[in-house]
């Protein structure tokens, strides 16, 4: 909880700190077109990868094979679209980071290892049910 409030504090300082420098820079014009034109992209952008994760997540279970991999795909592309609809600089580059392939699955590599290592220390519990068929 502590490093979340961390977060809500330390990074809208950062993005007003780049909008401020970018705006002195570059003028205001110029730095909130490019504010809106990064959310734009980034919509588009997270859609259509969106979307492909989601078929290829259906393939995968008409196949009967489970999602695992396309489900940390669509937890990154989510959070990568919805980053970039905040205005800054900062957290659109972090928010491009999750939606480029290459980049995702860096970023993949390391939230697996990072899920892994809690779930063994018991930060985490996963349960099973009993699951029935309606």
């Amino acid at each position: 909880m502590k490093y979340l409030v961390a977060l809500l504090i330390i990074v809208p300082a950062i993005e007003i700190w780049g909008l401020i420098t970018a705006g002195q820079a570059f003028g205001w014009l110029p730095t909130l077109v490019l504010v809106i034109l990064t959310g734009v992209i980034g919509a588009w952008l997270a859609k259509r990868e969106g979307l492909q994760i989601f078929r290829l997540a259906q393939a995968q279970m008409q196949r009967g094979e489970l999602p695992g991999e396309v489900i940390l795909d669509g937890i990154l592309v989510f959070a990568g679209g919805l980053v970039l609809l905040t205005p800054g600089f900062f957290t659109d580059a972090v928010g491009f980071l999750c939606l480029f392939p290459v980049t995702r699955s860096v970023i993949k590599t390391y939230l697996k290892a990072w899920l892994q290592k809690n779930i063994q220390n018991g930060n985490f519990r996963i349960y099973g049910g009993n699951f029935r068929r309606w």
